[in-house]
C-alpha cells in the first residue's frame, strides 16, 4: 500500500511514517500543503493522511480537489479540532474518514488499512496460487503448508503480482506500489527483490520474467 502523510508537525509526520512503514506500507511525507498537493497529484496513492490546518495550501482545498478529481485515493483527515461540526465539514469536503488529534496510533493504522482496501479493486482476502497461500491481513505466507519468511518489500511485491492474476506488472509499477519516493528510479532493487523472492518460494518457480515488460505469476500445472 502506498501512503502519503501531509502534516506540518514534523515530529508527528515522521512518527506516523515510521509506524506505517513498520506495518509494511510505502510512505512519503510532505510538511506543507503546497508540496503535499503536488505529490498527491503526481503519484497515485492508496491513502493520503491529511492534516487539515497546513501552511501553504489548506488541507480542505487538497481534500476537495482530490475528491473532485475522481481519483481512487482515499483521504483520512487529521485535525486538532474534534467537534461534530468540524467532522461533518471535513466529510462534506470529500474526506473518507476523520480522526481528531490526539489519536491512538493503532486506530490510525486500522483506519488507513481499511481505507486502503477501498482504494483498490476488490481482491480475495487470501491470495492463492497452486500451493502458495498469502494472507495480506495477517501478513503470512505459506507454500505447501510450510511458512515462508519474507521481508516487507518481498511480501509487497508478491501481493502485487498475485493480485494481477497473471497480468504483467512492470518494474516501474512495482517500484511505485511497494517502495516510496526516496527510492532511486534507476535502481536494480526490484530485480534483486524478485530474485530473492523466487529463491525463498522454491520450486517449481511461481514468478516469470517477461523480458522488456516486467513480471507475472507463472502458470502452474494442476
Amino acid at each position: 500500500m502506498r501512503v502519503l502523510v501531509v502534516e506540518d508537525e514534523r515530529h508527528l509526520a515522521d512518527a506516523i511514517a515510521r509506524g506505517l512503514r513498520k506495518r509494511g506500507m510505502a510512505v512519503d511525507v510532505a510538511y506543507d500543503g503546497d508540496s503535499g498537493h503536488e505529490m498527491a497529484f503526481v503519484t497515485r496513492y492508496d491513502v493520503v493522511v491529511l492534516d487539515r490546518d497546513l501552511p501553504g495550501m489548506h488541507g480542505d482545498q487538497i481534500c476537495a480537489e482530490l475528491a473532485s478529481s475522481g481519483a481512487l485515493t482515499r483521504v483520512l483527515m487529521l485535525t486538532a479540532s474534534g467537534t461534530v461540526a468540524d467532522r461533518v465539514e471535513g466529510l462534506q469536503l470529500g474526506a473518507d474518514d476523520y480522526l481528531p488529534k490526539p489519536f491512538a496510533f493503532d486506530e490510525l493504522v486500522a483506519r488507513v488499512q481499511a481505507l486502503g482496501r477501498r482504494a483498490t479493486p476488490a481482491a480475495p482476502p487470501v491470495l492463492e496460487l497452486a500451493d502458495l497461500v498469502v494472507d495480506p491481513a495477517r501478513r503470512t505466507t505459506t507454500r505447501g503448508g510450510a511458512p515462508v519468511e519474507l521481508t516487507n518489500k518481498e511480501f509487497g511485491v508478491l501481493c502485487e503480482l498475485l493480485k494481477a492474476r497473471g497480468a504483467v506488472v512492470s518494474s516501474e509499477e512495482l517500484l511505485e506500489r511497494v517502495w516510496d519516493a526516496n527510492t532511486d528510479p534507476f535502481t536494480t532493487i526490484v530485480r534483486v527483490t524478485v530474485m530473492t523472492l523466487r529463491r525463498k518460494l522454491g520450486d517449481p518457480p511461481l514468478i516469470e520474467t517477461v523480458v522488456g515488460a516486467g513480471y507475472r505469476t507463472a502458470e502452474v500445472p494442476a
